[in-house]
């Protein structure tokens, strides 16, 4: 049976005995109408009102969920599923599982993940809260667009189709409600087709508080893109912050800086050194980061960025940094010299100053240069050896040989 079923219709479930008949049976009528082999599969995730019943009472498969989460419930149901594809909405009844064709004539000219827009198909008055479809929607979907390039702009619609061989094959880890953007993030990167219908959006038909948390579950769904990230959360930060301090830093360096009233001197280099030190540290963690996860398979590979992983090698950034931190003790010295020419007395000086500002700076950037080096070097440690037990050795005079466990 399962090798003729091409739809399932799935659907997550935690306490939702007051909408989920109606969404079953708008499901099967969809099915019915369209004449496609489907199924509708709810995934539950330990409700405690009689949803288990209400979905094999009206003809639904059902799929036990213990680990909590909404990914974790669209996770064990993607693989529960038989059908070649799958199309995934809330069970509170705010979206219309009755008019599904849209996203079934996408899945059928090929593509990979199809989502639903609410903004261009419609949202009813009353249907999401104003801060949610004036703030952050927009914003975090305006963000995915910036990070990855993709080309949906309604980044948290519920209701999405996708084919099951294609979603299953990108590994999806997260069980929050984040899990929605992971979908996205990862088909991107993964360079699937991707595609977006319009559809509906009605307030739902539950009593009860929603599970969505505004500000908890946005702040979820923003920590994953900028963790997805790294180029956005170290790079460009850490580039930016260099940028400044070098450009300051060189400016001050030689002397005091009049603009119009204003004077910039030794305490505007020492914010100058901050910026490079931190710009450092930050550009170091993109390095780490990006290599850590495209390693262990979070990001997929780039073939550019691997090309510039490779000529950082651990001792080019050692050697460096040794450069760095004898210039640093280089400044260090003239400024004790200075100082001890003083009996060792105030530093009134500022041109000492400056010195010694320029000695830290050299100095710490460069132990964190060193330390970082390491740090990314040791990524590159094989998880998996092969242990000497392991190995195949002859057993007999006559060299055939045998695994040894």
């Amino acid at each position: 049976m399962a090798e003729t079923i091409e739809l399932t219709i799935l659907m997550p479930c935690l306490d939702e005995a007051e909408t989920l008949a109606v969404c079953i049976q708008k499901a099967r009528a969809f099915l019915a109408r369209s004449g496609i082999a489907g199924e509708v599969l709810i995934a539950d995730n330990g409700s405690t009102d009689g949803s288990q019943a209400i979905a094999r009472d009206n003809g639904a498969r059902l799929v036990d969920v213990e680990q909590r989460g909404y990914g974790a419930a669209l996770a064990a149901g993607i693989a529960s599923a038989r059908g070649r594809f799958i199309v995934m909405g809330d069970a509170d009844d705010s979206y219309d599982f009755a008019h599904l064709d849209a996203f079934i004539h996408a899945l059928r000219q090929g593509a990979d993940l199809v989502m639903g827009n609410r903004f261009a198909g419609g949202i009813a008055p009353g249907a999401m809260p104003w801060h949610h479809r004036y703030i952050g929607n927009p914003v975090l979907s305006f963000l995915g667009r910036l990070f990855f390039k993709t080309p949906i702009r309604d980044f948290h619609c519920g209701l999405r189709g996708f084919s099951r061989d294609a979603i299953l094959g990108l590994n999806l880890r997260t069980t929050g409600m984040e899990f929605a953007s992971e979908m996205v993030v990862k088909a991107t990167l993964a360079r699937l087709d991707i595609r977006e219908v319009p559809t509906s959006l009605k307030p739902d038909g539950r009593s009860r508080r929603p599970h969505l948390r505004s500000f908890r579950d946005g702040w979820r769904h923003l920590r994953f893109l900028l963790l997805f990230s790294p180029r956005w959360l170290f790079l460009y930060p850490g580039l930016a912050l260099l940028l400044v301090g070098l450009v300051v830093g060189a400016a001050l360096l030689g002397g005091p800086v009049q603009i119009g009233r204003v004077s910039f001197s030794v305490h505007t280099l020492l914010v100058a050194s901050l910026c490079v030190i931190m710009g450092t540290q930050s550009i170091a963690f993109a390095i780490i980061g990006r290599r850590f996860a495209s390693r262990y398979g979070f990001i997929p590979r780039s073939g550019v960025y691997d090309k510039a992983l490779e000529s950082l090698t651990l001792e080019r950034l050692l050697l460096f940094a040794v450069l760095l931190m004898l210039g640093g003790f280089a400044a260090m010295g003239w400024g004790f010299w200075e100082w001890a020419k003083r009996d060792f007395g105030p530093l009134t000086s500022s041109a000492t100053l400056r010195a010694v500002i320029l000695a830290m700076t050299a100095l710490v950037t460069g132990f964190q240069l060193m330390m970082s080096a390491f740090m990314s070097s040791m990524i590159n440690i094989p998880i998996y050896e092969r242990r000497l037990a392991d190995q195949v050795v002859p057993d007999d005079r006559f060299g055939r040989r045998s695994d040894k466990a």
